[in-house]
């Protein structure tokens, strides 16, 4: 498979399942309930787009973002994103994810910036959840890149 926005995409899609299973663990265990990523998705696409608010709608929105959006930029920032190896490179790119979502989403969805609003616990949790969504992305990103002189 030789082009990068497809397997970055694909990457995308992967991490995000491993996410989505984490996520869905997460509330199962009655951890931090306060911090339902889906639930604030679905809000904001109500607010912003008036969109119902349904947790469909936050689950596809998740998967919109983790899939294309993250996985196109991955794509595009892989060659100056620090580190040798996919799995580092993904890492790196979780990290600025993660500082996205804590400035940008989070606040909108009224849970403050880096969601303090939800504890201090709750920057930790996403950020060991993008940690996790990174090593995968990058290695996923990895698997599916063909290796020089193998036959494609």
């Amino acid at each position: 498979m030789n082009n990068n926005y497809i397997r970055s995409i694909l990457a995308g899609f992967i991490a995000t399942v491993a996410l989505s299973i984490l996520m869905i663990l997460k509330g199962i265990m009655g951890m931090m309930p306060q911090l339902n990523v889906i639930h604030m998705l679905a809000g904001m696409a109500h607010k912003q787009m008036g969109l119902a608010a349904s947790p469909v709608v936050g689950w596809l929105g998740h998967f919109f973002i983790g899939t294309v959006v993250w996985g196109i930029a991955f794509a595009l920032l892989y060659q100056v994103l620090p580190g040798k190896t996919a799995l580092a490179k993904g890492l790196a790119f979780s990290v600025l994810a993660w500082l996205l979502m804590m400035l940008l989403p989070m606040p909108m969805a009224g849970a403050g910036l880096f969601g303090l609003k939800l504890g201090i616990m709750a920057p930790v949790m996403t950020l060991v959840l993008h940690l996790i969504w990174g090593a995968v992305l990058g290695l996923s990103y990895a698997a599916l890149t063909p290796r020089e002189g193998a036959r494609g």
